[in-house]
């Protein structure tokens, strides 16, 4: 199973869209995705239509309680996508893990198991904290999500450092598959001005295609679904449906199932 770690410790990027619509993306390809949710906030739980009564099991009982994996899987309405969920219990989990031994590879021991997913996409809260330490040494590769404005370059280059660090220490083979392009507005000069600074510091690293703001991406949380099934003609979703297929020939060769 392939893993990917969606992570950028500046919120508000666009990480959990890109997330759900990617993992909707590939698991509409023919893929057997899994979708864990690691923010606190749940944002990707809810964004696939499951409640917060429906989370029985969350990736808290996988972290903290070290629960069997399969227990904490559940099934979404969309085929092929099942979602590890995240629960408000998940804000104590940093503190909780502090005292632990082993505690930054957690979620690679409970996801050393899995045989039944292709491919797992990680959705990290907006901090460099234990939880998106965990994601980043379960990953095999990390995806960016970066919004087309100027403070998000400085974010950039501190997560660039932690990735460094990781793997020097954690996860030699953490790599990073690309770099997102988010909330592109064309109408905006300074939008051309970041995506270009990107571009000329990261070349091929920075995928080429470009998620768009767009309405349609926005209002589709609000009724649980993914933009993709929400409206699959909209911008925002076709862009969606180009960076998975951009994704798909970034990924390892010997390790793509479907």
């Amino acid at each position: 199973m392939i893993r990917v770690a969606i992570a950028n410790q500046k919120g508000g990027v666009g990480k959990t869209t890109t997330a759900i619509n990617i993992a909707t993306a590939m698991a509409a390809t023919g893929w057997k995705v899994l979708l864990i949710d690691l923010d606190p906030q749940g944002n990707a739980s809810t964004g696939i239509g499951v409640g917060t009564a429906e989370r029985e099991r969350s990736s808290y009982d996988l972290l903290v309680d070290q629960a069997p994996l399969d227990e904490c899987v559940m099934e979404t309405r969309i085929p092929g996508l099942d979602l590890i969920a995240a629960t408000v219990d998940l804000s104590g989990a940093e503190v909780e893990l502090v005292s632990v031994e082993n505690r930054t590879q957690r979620l690679a021991d409970a996801l050393a198991a899995d045989t039944a997913h292709d491919i797992c996409f990680i959705d990290c809260p907006p901090s460099l904290g234990l939880l998106t330490l965990n994601a980043l040494c379960a990953a095999d590769t990390l995806l960016v999500p970066l919004q087309c404005e100027f403070f998000a370059l400085e974010g950039l280059s501190q997560l660039l450092q932690t990735v460094e660090r990781v793997q020097q220490r954690f996860n030699p083979d953490l790599g990073i598959v690309g770099i997102a392009l988010t909330m592109f507005d064309r109408r905006n000069r300074l939008t051309d001005q970041v995506a270009e600074d990107v571009r000329s510091c990261l070349g091929g690293l920075v995928f080429e295609s470009v998620i768009p703001r767009n309405v349609r991406l926005s209002e589709a949380p609000s009724h649980g679904l993914p933009a993709l099934i929400y409206d699959h003609n909209c911008v925002g979703s076709r862009a969606y449906m180009a960076l998975a297929r951009e994704l798909i020939t970034r990924l390892p060769e010997q390790r793509k199932a479907a």
